[in-house]
């Protein structure tokens, strides 16, 4: 595809926008909490309700708590207006808006080329395009006795997913953990059984760090050899707390929202790098626009080996057509987006877990919603 623009963005763009931008919720918690009555008051005064019904929209299961939040604040403020957001994954919603069922998608990719031409049919007169809302690590978790501190690598992760390295006292494992009592016990893998923009995302980043161990194409489905399936990020990671010796990817919040442990990762550079929100934003804040016209998709730099930014990073995308919105949910649509993206939207997330979509993409988010027909 030819990109009409390339913006990259500085590292201290995303170290700024940390502090005021963007986290999201403990998704695998289940708590929809959005912060204090005072804090979800004064935010839902800001809010400049347009339209009226019900507004629906599914997809990514990263932003489910995202939206639990954002549904709770636009609502008090506009009664008159009915969100429901459904969790079923990125490629159901998408799937999902391309047959014109919703006024838009969550997804943790952005459309594909073939996407994009079948949504000229649904979007009268235009196309879908990917508005980047929330970015956040994907973090590895694991469930280990005696071992509280791991390490590990793009290469041994995409060996370790493709079942190539099967015990946890591989030699490979062991000389990222030198000083971990690492057990001769069976590694029990665990991925997605649905179709996630998650996943793609883990598989680009094994794919592009590590790609003479993970000949898989990236793909919303998984394509890896062995390991076990489960549904949703909470899945995974329900699994893995239960089953001592197991390894999975969700996003942080899942992990922390359970309690679990987290892999830190080697990436070439001088220390191995945690999978924390402000890690995250270093490597967004490395990522360039690619979108065409009012596409704002972004393309991750997975091969970042900057000090502390943390590589298995995604952004999740809402989905809406340029032009050619239905009548009916257009005003609410972009009223409730007005307000996903703005100052007070994204600062309700702030200590939820993910990390912030740069200020100088943010802006454009806002104006291309401005813009929507």
């Amino acid at each position: 595809m030819k990109l009409q623009r390339t913006l990259r963005l500085p590292a201290a763009v995303g170290a700024l926008t940390v502090c005021g931008a963007l986290a999201l919720s403990a998704c695998g918690s289940d708590d929809n909490s959005g912060g204090s009555g005072s804090d979800t008051t004064k935010a839902a005064s800001k809010i400049k309700c347009d339209g009226e019904g019900k507004l629906l929209a599914s997809g990514s299961s990263a932003q489910k708590n995202a939206m639990d939040i954002w549904t709770q604040t636009y609502q008090s403020a506009c009664s008159s207006t009915q969100i429901n957001y459904k969790p079923t994954g990125s490629g159901a919603g998408i799937q999902e808006f391309l047959q014109g069922k919703t006024a838009f998608a969550g997804s943790d990719s952005a459309l594909k080329p073939e996407e994009v031409a079948q949504s000229k049919k649904v979007c009268k007169g235009g196309q879908g395009i990917n508005l980047p809302m929330v970015g956040g690590p994907i973090a590895v978790t694991y469930s280990l006795g005696g071992v509280d501190d791991l390490v590990l690598d793009a290469d041994t992760l995409a060996k370790i997913f493709d079942s190539k390295i099967t015990k946890w006292n591989d030699p490979a494992i062991k000389k990222l953990n030198p000083d971990a009592k690492l057990p001769s016990k069976k590694i029990q893998t665990f991925h997605r059984s649905d179709e996630s923009g998650t996943t793609d995302n883990f598989t680009k980043y094994l794919n592009s760090a590590a790609p003479s161990s993970w000949k898989h194409e990236p793909e919303k489905a998984w394509a890896g050899k062995g390991g076990q399936g489960a549904d949703g990020s909470s899945g995974i990671a329900t699994n893995v707390k239960q089953n001592d010796g197991s390894i999975g990817y969700v996003e942080l919040s899942y992990a922390t929202g359970n309690d679990l442990n987290t892999v830190n990762l080697d990436t070439g550079a001088k220390k191995p790098v945690e999978a924390t929100t402000d890690n995250a934003s270093k490597a967004i804040a490395d990522a360039k626009v690619v979108g065409q016209g009012k596409d704002l998709a972004l393309e991750l730099n997975y091969k970042t080996k900057a000090e502390g930014a943390y590589p298995i990073t995604l952004v999740t995308y809402e989905i809406a057509c340029d032009k050619g919105n239905k009548k009916e949910s257009l005003d609410a649509t972009k009223s409730f987006l007005k307000y996903t993206a703005s100052e007070d939207g994204q600062k309700a997330l702030k200590e939820k877990g993910y990390a912030p979509i740069p200020a100088e993409i943010n802006s454009k988010v806002r104006t291309t919603i401005d813009g929507l027909s």
